[in-house]
């Protein structure tokens, strides 16, 4: 991903939640996010706005762990959902400027992955086929060394990767379903259901960056 387009892919996925979420009422705003368990819609809010609030003031230099994100969201659980909102228009654009320009994708990969958690939570499918979408599938393509030859086909892209050598297997997929397998929003179950040219094997432990759904994600 070209680093300027970091900056305007999470500029634009936030605006997209703050357009989405803002208007929710209380029940929505509890609802749980089954691909964040443990979270409410209003608690994935509330990492995504404390990630820039954390790396302005230093408290973060990496990849946030999970102790990270949970005090992330413990510290914003009592503050207004408007409020939150509010806290991370102002400091979005700063945060996605030193994003570009230390090229961390990782945090356009974030804040749309979290778009998508909570539009699958809220029953309220959107921005799937973004070009974003498309280029973030790619960038975690590139990351992926998978332990023989796959052959990744999509309707806008076909990539290779693994070793150089033998028959690669094919996997015809969308750039929607390989960001959300990828980033484990997709159970092993699910991954192995997919389309194939022969059995993936051990692909499917080796292609969520994580590790895959403990159950099905139906979206």
């Amino acid at each position: 991903m070209p680093s300027p387009q970091i900056a305007s892919t999470y500029l634009a996925a936030r605006q997209r939640i703050d357009d989405l979420v803002r208007p929710l009422g209380a029940v929505d705003l509890a609802r749980p996010v089954p691909t964040c368990p443990g979270w409410t819609v209003h608690a994935v809010v509330s990492h995504l706005a404390a990630l820039p609030e954390w790396a302005a003031a230093g408290r973060i230099t990496g990849l946030p762990t999970d102790e990270d994100t949970a005090a992330q969201v413990a510290e914003l659980a009592d503050v207004p959902t408007p409020e939150v909102l509010d806290r991370w228009a102002g400091t979005a654009p700063a945060f996605a400027e030193t994003a570009a320009a230390l090229d961390i994708w990782p945090a356009a990969v974030d804040v749309v992955t979290h778009e998508q958690d909570i539009r699958h939570a809220l029953g309220r499918p959107g921005g799937r086929d973004l070009d974003d979408v498309g280029a973030l599938a790619d960038v975690l393509l590139q990351e992926w060394s998978p332990s023989r030859p796959v052959e990744v086909v999509t309707p806008d892209r076909t990539v290779r990767r693994g070793p150089d050598d033998g028959e690669p297997i094919r996997w015809t997929s969308t750039d929607f379903e390989v960001l959300r397998a990828r980033l484990g929003r997709r159970s092993r179950a699910q991954l192995a259901a997919m389309d194939w040219s022969a059995d993936p094997g051990a692909l499917l432990d080796e292609l969520a960056v994580f590790t895959p759904a403990e159950t099905d994600i139906d979206e």
